[in-house]
């Protein structure tokens, strides 16, 4: 038997074979007909490439939103012109009647509506006011602590990442007729403080307790938002201010507030949805008496929505519904506005 050596060089190819074949190894791709090199991609073809490619990924999100975001909306306002129940086949059309008895036609309803809507305007102007008042001091406070100002921090937020639900139900143990609040100022002689129906039955004090514990809950974010813009002010600010006289109250009053307004604006913007929006606490705590003394329309419409048994009344909780809607985007305009006017 005869073995062959291989050398290290390449043979000629052979007569009649012909260029190699498209996606060989030749340094030179070659097209179909053996006509040269393929024409590079142009950059308008890339670009379409690239634009379908993200629509292509962004389209199964954009239609979870055609089918749970805009049907549910559209869903919504042709309820609110009607009268249903959610048990019948068919919706009653009414037009504008659900929008009417809200405001004034129905002698019921809108008696209760305007009476939930005073309670609301009381807690969107004393939430917000109260979470400024004291989370702005605290954070000024908090920013001249040099030392263990982390765990202080940490302490402060708590009631914020703490669930919602235990906290309130932890509120009502606490203000009940016989909890730790009326046995503490028993205690201590203050006796004509408590209240032995409990803070939360008692119709002069109802409202304002709940109003103390959503500003104990809103105080933690606003605070750290002022801590925040307050290490973002230049400190060469505050030491010219000094070096001019001015003290601690002067130097907020007329330095550090002037500078934290956008921050400001944005507090009370999250005081107002919170007041506006968030029936949970209303829910929890009181569920809007004692007598409708704690309603609120966002309350009203939950009630009206789940609450009335066989009634038809989801139209007219659709209606009050689209109306918190409008006024909270009126305001949303509104705190806008002024964020682009403080710049």
């Amino acid at each position: 038997m005869s073995s062959t050596r291989t050398t290290g060089v390449p043979h000629p190819p052979a007569p009649g074979s012909g260029p190699p074949s498209r996606g060989g190894s030749g340094p030179f791709p070659v097209t179909r007909g053996g006509r040269g090199p393929a024409p590079a991609r142009s950059p308008s073809a890339r670009r379409l490439r690239r634009w379908l490619t993200g629509y292509a990924f962004v389209a199964p999100a954009v239609a979870l939103f055609l089918l749970m975001g805009l049907y549910t909306i559209g869903y919504g306002v042709s309820l609110s012109f009607a009268t249903w129940n959610g048990f019948t086949p068919t919706w009653e059309w009414v037009g504008l009647e659900n929008y009417a008895n809200l405001l004034y036609a129905d002698p019921t309803l809108a008696p209760d509506l305007r009476k939930a809507a005073f309670n609301t305007l009381i807690v969107m102007i004393a939430v917000p006011l109260g979470t400024v008042v004291i989370a702005l001091p605290l954070a000024v406070l908090l920013n001249s602590v040099r030392r263990l100002r982390g765990p202080l921090r940490s302490i402060f937020f708590l009631p914020y990442v703490t669930s919602g639900i235990a906290v309130y139900y932890a509120w009502r143990y606490v203000l009940e007729p016989d909890g730790p609040l009326n046995l503490m100022l028993r205690s201590v002689g203050l006796g004509d403080l408590s209240r032995p129906q409990g803070f939360l039955a008692d119709p002069s004090t109802a409202l304002p307790t709940v109003i103390v514990v959503m500003i104990w809950g809103s105080v933690p974010v606003a605070m750290l938002l002022y801590l925040a813009g307050l290490q973002a002010i230049n400190p060469n600010i505050l030491e010219a201010a000094q070096i001019d006289g001015a003290g601690g109250v002067r130097t907020v009053r007329h330095i550090v507030w002037p500078l934290l307004r956008p921050i400001t604006t944005a507090i009370v913007l999250l005081g107002l949805r919170d007041s506006m929006q968030g029936f949970q606490i209303f829910l929890l705590t009181t569920d809007g008496g004692p007598a409708g003394h704690t309603d609120v329309v966002s309350l009203q419409a939950y009630h009206l929505a789940f609450f009335k048994g066989l009634s038809p009344t989801l139209g007219l909780a659709s209606a009050l519904g689209w109306m918190i809607f409008i006024a909270a985007l009126l305001l949303t305009l509104a705190n806008g506005r002024m964020l682009r006017s403080n710049r």
